[in-house]
């Protein structure tokens, strides 16, 4: 009967040895899991980072590049405001250089008709 009992015994000691080694070694399989999905998360975060820090440079390029088109447009429309005004004046100035001339005129056709 005792021979019996250590013999149990000695089976359940194998048994839950062989039960705490497969633990182990699944333990130790879900850390390196574990330490994989991490190694990979990192990688996804840096990549994202790394397309978020480079989506923002283009986007700044793009808007200098813009900004510059909008300043050379407003110095374009100014130099053409100025013109305008320039053109009004000598429209102005012909205008009244032309009564001169009409009246000048006038005032030779009364003297030859005189």
């Amino acid at each position: 009967q005792l021979h019996l009992t250590m013999s149990e015994k000695n089976e359940l000691t194998k048994s839950l040895e062989m039960v705490q080694k497969e633990l182990q070694e699944k333990e130790s399989e879900m850390k390196r899991e574990i330490s994989a999905y991490k190694g990979r998360l990192l990688q996804a975060e840096k990549e994202h980072q790394d397309a978020l820090t480079e989506a923002n440079r283009k986007n700044e390029v793009e808007i200098e590049a813009c900004q510059d088109k909008v300043n050379s447009l407003e110095h374009f429309i100014s130099s053409q405001k100025l013109e305008i005004e320039h053109l009004k004046s000598n429209k102005e100035e012909l205008k009244n250089s032309l009564k001169e001339v009409n009246q000048a005129v006038g005032e030779l056709l009364k003297t030859k008709v005189r």
